[in-house]
């Protein structure tokens, strides 16, 4: 059942990590392995050498693929089985043009969060014709949200409203981390990207083959980020934009859980800001500045926006519309942070002291706030950990007022 599906193949932007001929970074503790052929097909095994540094002894480590799992314009990821330990992995194998470092190697070596696929190490490989692969090696989660909601719309149910709040809760604290921590935009969320275990519900983002680290005043390009899921800055063309591309296209995914189906589903760059517009209305001109200021002076049809009530049935929380209307905005700078998405009163269930998942066992760890938080206020802090997370985890954050 496993998953981990990669994301649409862009052309190279201009950026500091492009430097010119150069053999790609090898990680400092591995060697490249040799591998004939193709690859990897069922039955392959693939193995490398890791160790020899600080008098570290070298050991062989083995891999036998078991299955293709997510196949791309420039890669492919297969599940794996490690010979020697039994360990279950997923590998995406990419290949490298030996000018430049891989973006995707260096990011994942930079990020440790719980929310967050982990990078456990990486190898290069050759084939016979002296093609360079990069091979990931990651932790396999067997799901993604994607598939879940399909299984909801296959039985014609909604996703029960637990598992939304659990699942995007954790979406935005991977979130908040990536964009505080290493400084790191997504620019793919969607429901292929997000990871699931089906036993504990642990979330993790996944397929950084898009993120960058965006720096202020740097162009980045705007063909990015799969269409339903596209911010409008980016289908005006903007190439100076920040990381809450990424909370709008975790705010088209929220709308999907509760709606079971994509909330803006266009079928062109010009139907997904039809579809948007039917939404939220025609922007104002002083929205269409704070996307992209070429566009200004464009003439749009005057549609008013509908209502968000009406956008959701009948039943839907308050909590979960407001929430929705708080990320999906037109100017990138009124759309919430991941962390303050986090605090908001949709999740406040995942806070009270006996919360547990349907089945009772325990939610996966929801409070264990690192470096993420540093930044963030007393009165924020007070409202993401609540009373019960600070006796357990042993947590001293100030408290607001100085008390």
């Amino acid at each position: 059942m496993g998953s981990l599906p990669l994301g649409p193949h862009h052309p190279p932007e201009p950026e500091a990590t492009r430097t010119g001929p150069r053999r790609p970074e090898m990680a400092e503790d591995k060697e490249a392995s040799v591998v004939e052929g193709n690859g990897p097909v069922t039955g392959h095994i693939i193995s490398t050498t890791i160790g020899g540094k600080n008098g570290e002894a070298k050991r062989t480590i083995s891999y036998m693929a078991e299955r293709v799992v997510g196949t791309g314009s420039f890669g492919i990821v297969f599940q794996a089985k490690c010979l020697e330990t039994g360990e279950t992995v997923a590998i995406k194998k990419v290949l490298q043009d030996r000018r430049y470092k891989n973006r995707e190697l260096q990011l994942m070596r930079s990020m440790d969060h719980p929310n967050v696929i982990s990078l456990k190490h990486c190898f290069f490989s050759t084939t016979n014709r002296d093609e360079l692969f990069l091979n990931l090696v990651m932790e396999y989660v067997p799901e993604t949200v994607f598939r879940v909601l399909k299984h909801y719309s296959n039985v014609k149910q909604r996703m029960p409203l637990i598992y939304v709040k659990l699942y995007m809760y954790q979406v935005f604290r991977g979130l908040a981390y990536i964009h505080a921590v290493p400084g790191v935009c997504h620019r793919d969320v969607k429901p292929q990207n997000i990871l699931v275990d089906p036993l504990t519900h642990q979330v993790k983002l996944c397929d950084f083959g898009s993120a960058k680290i965006l720096v202020k005043g740097e162009a980045n390009i705007s063909y990015i980020c799969s269409r339903y899921y596209r911010a409008p800055e980016l289908i005006f063309g903007a190439t100076e934009y920040s990381t809450s591309i990424d909370i709008w296209s975790a705010g088209c995914v929220l709308a999907e859980l509760l709606l079971g189906q994509p909330l803006f589903p266009g079928e062109s760059a010009v139907d997904q800001l039809v579809e948007i517009i039917k939404v939220l209305g025609t922007p104002t001109r002083e929205e269409i500045r704070c996307m992209n200021p070429n566009y200004t002076e464009f003439r749009f049809p005057q549609i008013k926006a509908h209502p968000w009530h009406k956008v959701f049935h009948k039943r839907m929380p308050p909590e979960a519309i407001d929430l929705a209307s708080r990320l999906l905005q037109y100017s990138p700078s009124l759309r919430c942070t991941a962390l303050e998405a986090c605090a908001h009163p949709f999740f406040d269930e995942l806070r009270e002291p006996n919360a547990r998942l349907p089945n009772g066992r325990p939610f996966p760890h929801l409070f264990n706030f690192k470096q993420e938080a540093a930044c963030a206020s007393p009165e924020l802090i007070n409202k993401l950990v609540p009373e019960h997370a600070r006796r357990q985890y042993g947590l001293t954050f100030p408290l607001p007022g100085g008390t």
